[in-house]
């Protein structure tokens, strides 16, 4: 469900009234500025030391006409902030490609390791899907990361260091791509996760992606149950989101979800987009062509119009007991086409 503000008002409608506000306070203001520049000469003449006399005016003939007011005189407005290869909206001038993974467990994805090694293979890797849309690669890092254990809070789930996320950060900015903030909540919720990380959401190339696979209820030990999570609670997630890009009049962020079965995301139908948030729905389907190709298309089924589909490669369980990576050119041709391809 979207938080809800005092008086019941929604987040997601404070938003859109906000966002009006800033609008008309920007129209007043560039009016205000041109007023005050039409009104200069004649208030610097009010201003004078000492009151002018009839006899001392001068006449209208011999009065000397305004100064023009200079664009360069006029206070230079800040550069918007873009997305790191240009633009401000994702989709559908991008498509997506990425590399997953955290520190010191390869098991987990390929974004571990030598970074720059990886933005290299990943760039290269990237150019086979650009076809008539610019690529732009993705650092997806494991930023809280599900374990078997309660840790000391009891909630199964173990949050980097600000430090490796900042080495992310600048690993992909290196590259000029985005980096996305993977959240395995365990016993943990999504919303008090995504939080944490506010400081590294408030720049214009982060954004999020969740894990309901790992979203555990009460009780349950991530590996012997699956997760669950809802629309209301990515819309919550959404609505944060969305309150940080008005705020800071940055780009459109993306919110990956990553969907294994039906079962691990309750109430899709819910989902309700917000200015500034682009929803990206992505499977995970693990094992043969042809299965990865069934699960796709059964998950799409389910894809609200809101959603840009996504599709998830695994480098090693994909290619298991004699099966297969599979190819671009076959990722490509699944429909609908994905706008996120991402390399676990």
């Amino acid at each position: 469900m979207v938080a809800k503000a005092a008086g019941g008002v929604s987040l997601l409608s404070e938003i859109r009234e906000l966002a009006s506000a800033i609008r008309a306070a920007r129209g007043l203001a560039v009016a205000a500025l041109a007023l005050s520049a039409c009104l200069q000469p004649r208030s610097a003449m009010v201003r004078g030391s000492a009151p002018a006399t009839v006899a001392s005016r001068p006449t209208a003939s011999a009065e000397a006409p305004a100064p023009a007011v200079s664009a360069s005189a006029l206070p230079a407005a800040a550069p918007l902030k873009e997305l790191p290869r240009g633009g401000r909206v994702l989709f559908p001038a991008h498509r997506l490609v990425g590399y997953c993974g955290t520190p010191g467990a390869p098991a987990l994805g390929e974004l571990q390791g030598n970074l720059k090694v990886k933005a290299k293979a990943l760039e290269a890797k990237a150019a086979a899907y650009a076809q008539d849309r610019d690529v732009l690669p993705v650092f997806e890092l494991i930023a809280v990361v599900v374990q078997a254990w309660p840790g000391a809070d009891g909630k199964f789930r173990h949050r980097v260091d600000a430090s490796v996320v900042d080495q992310y950060l600048a690993a992909a900015r290196q590259s000029s791509a985005l980096l996305l903030l993977n959240i395995q909540p365990g016993q943990s919720d999504f919303l008090t996760e995504v939080k944490v990380f506010e400081r590294y959401l408030r720049e214009p190339d982060v954004g999020v992606a969740l894990d309901p696979e790992w979203a555990m209820k009460p009780k349950q030990k991530p590996g012997v149950y699956y997760g669950q999570t809802t629309g209301e609670t990515v819309n919550e997630v959404a609505a944060y989101m969305a309150s940080l890009v008005l705020a800071d009049d940055l780009p459109e962020k993306a919110l990956v979800f990553h969907q294994v079965n039906r079962e691990v995301l309750k109430d899709e139908d819910a989902l309700t987009p917000v200015p500034g948030v682009a929803f990206i729905k992505s499977v995970d389907g693990l094992g043969p062509v042809g299965a990865k190709i069934a699960t796709y298309g059964n998950l799409m089924e389910t894809r609200t119009a809101s959603e840009h589909p996504g599709f998830k490669l695994f480098f090693d369980e994909d290619s298991r007991n004699g099966n297969r990576l599979m190819t671009p050119k076959e990722v490509l041709a699944l429909m609908p086409q994905p706008e996120y391809v991402m390399y676990e």
